[in-house]
């Protein structure tokens, strides 16, 4: 998401009848769950600090709107809601630890194929999913649509040294590579371009979440070049069971939102929302402001910090948070390194206590892909050369921070297109007309092919630049990844050249 305001709404949330919920200026610690708790399972009382937590959270929801830090954004989708794993440890006795702990499901993930080397051995990257299945009672939200669906998707780097985080979050209509995967009755997919989120559908065509994981981690590695350590979805069931186990949740739109394919209908002002309204208040998506997938990820997030801050109300008393963290358990799948309360506790632990000002919250830079396939006004392709650039800084364990993020902001508003990089396209395998179904796949992508020709034989694909087009040859390098760039000073002026080899998978883009 964006880290601008939704315009047209804002979650609010808290105890009931609280018009709000905590809006932490400065002690972020209240904001992802009040003191630190002990270790998972351990039976104690809730300390006076927790029971201060709680109350500070409550005086301040007395306040009006919520606003959402880098921390609570973090915090309210990784590893499947950790700010509510981390309220699972303050006080529930250890039958009730053990119960929630089982909950938990835990899957081995087989990614198979080559896979990207770990750059940076110490560091962590967590695929987080939300997913939106559509079986059982989820089947009336979309039509057609009988495989798994993933709404969420981002990734969280934790650095080596455990000072810095970044969380990535990637669109679902991003338009990118989708590998070969496995599906559900062991058949392969062939590789093609399409929306992001088509990953998970294919691995999970048949309800299986270790294939809907594995395409989905094998499409964001290929297409970043970061090795995913750990997975981790919430599924939407049990999202609308943590909310009905608060009673609700306080949500503000300026405007009435009617959206027949959230099946929504809400009139403009606060109210509490639960059951299939607070589902699809948070899936809403092109009744409300631009209609973009970028404004739903803000809603996302906002609902589920609210969501959180609702939850740490009930920290004084745990009976009342038992339904709550039964929903929240049953709705998470991982890995099985990261299953169960102590690892995920771990892990929410030491996002946080890295200082909120070195956790950085953003989406991969990205543009509307009308600009490039003018009959296409519902995806977005990633910016380049800058996404690239984010996903190295994080691959070598390179902290971005507020400049990094300040200038990805800033190239943002002129981005280097597709359809402005000029490309010659030689044939360099010695079969006729592979220069030209090349070409052809360019211009489907949108750029501007100038020249086709022949070449000497070569055993790779090769793409050389003279030195004033080297952010243009990054655009190519991220629309065909797996492909290098090299500087040439006797590159032809004025364009980029691809060279094809034996190895280029001509397809449609």
């Amino acid at each position: 998401m964006h880290d601008r305001k939704t315009h047209q709404q804002t979650a609010r949330g808290g105890a009931d009848g609280a018009p709000g919920s905590s809006s932490p200026t400065g002690d972020d610690s209240r904001a992802s769950g009040g003191s630190r708790a002990s270790v998972p399972g351990a039976r104690r009382k809730t300390s006076g600090s927790d029971r201060r937590a709680g109350e500070g959270s409550r005086k301040a929801g007395r306040k009006g709107t919520l606003r959402i830090t880098r921390r609570g954004r973090i915090l309210a989708w990784t590893g499947g809601v950790l700010g509510v794993l981390v309220l699972a440890t303050a006080g529930v006795g250890a039958w009730v630890y053990q119960e929630l702990d089982g909950n938990i499901r835990g899957v081995d993930i087989g990614v198979d194929g080559d896979r990207p080397v770990n750059l940076s051995p110490g560091s962590k990257n967590v695929l987080v999913v939300g997913s939106d299945s559509r079986a059982g009672a989820n089947a009336k939200y979309g039509r057609d649509l009988t495989t798994m669906q993933s709404d969420t998707l981002m990734v969280l780097h934790i650095a080596a040294n455990r000072k810095w985080a970044t969380a990535v979050s990637f669109p679902r209509d991003s338009w990118v590579q989708i590998p070969a995967c496995t599906r559900g009755n062991g058949s392969k997919s062939s590789p093609h371009h399409f929306k992001i989120n088509e990953a998970f559908s294919i691995g999970g065509d048949s309800g299986d979440i270790r294939k809907a994981a594995a395409c989905t981690i094998k499409t964001v590695e290929k297409n970043t070049g970061l090795r995913i350590d750990h997975f981790t979805s919430v599924d939407f069931q049990g999202f609308k069971g943590m909310v009905n186990a608060l009673g609700g949740i306080k949500v503000c739109p300026e405007h009435a939102i009617h959206d027949k394919k959230a099946h929504l209908d809400m009139e403009a002002g606060c109210q509490n929302v639960r059951d299939e309204k607070a589902l699809g208040y948070v899936r809403t998506r092109y009744s409300v402001g631009d209609g973009s997938d970028l404004g739903r990820i803000g809603r996302q997030q906002e609902f589920m910090k609210a969501l959180g801050a609702k939850a740490q109300s009930k920290l004084t008393s745990p009976g009342e948070l038992y339904d709550f963290l039964k929903a929240a358990t049953e709705s998470i799948t991982t890995d099985k390194d990261l299953a169960g309360l102590k690892p995920l506790y771990d892990l929410a632990a030491t996002v946080k206590d890295i200082p909120s000002d070195r956790l950085t919250f953003l989406t991969v830079p990205n543009y509307s892909r009308e600009a490039d396939v003018p009959t296409d006004k519902a995806n977005v392709v990633w910016q380049y050369p800058q996404a690239g650039g984010l996903f190295s800084d994080l691959a070598h364990d390179r902290e971005i921070g507020a400049a990094g993020k300040k200038k990805l902001a800033e190239a943002a508003k002129n981005p280097v297109t597709a359809r402005s990089v000029q490309v010659r396209v030689l044939n360099g395998t010695g079969t006729p007309g592979r220069a030209a179904a090349a070409a052809e796949q360019l211009r489907k992508f949108g750029f501007t092919v100038i020249a086709t020709g022949n070449a000497p034989a070569t055993d790779k694909t090769t793409l050389t630049y003279p030195p004033a087009l080297k952010d243009r040859s990054a655009v190519l390098v991220g629309r065909l990844p797996g492909i290098k760039a090299k500087e040439s000073a006797d590159a032809a002026p004025g364009a980029v050249t691809l060279t094809v080899g034996p190895d280029f998978a001509a397809g449609t883009p």
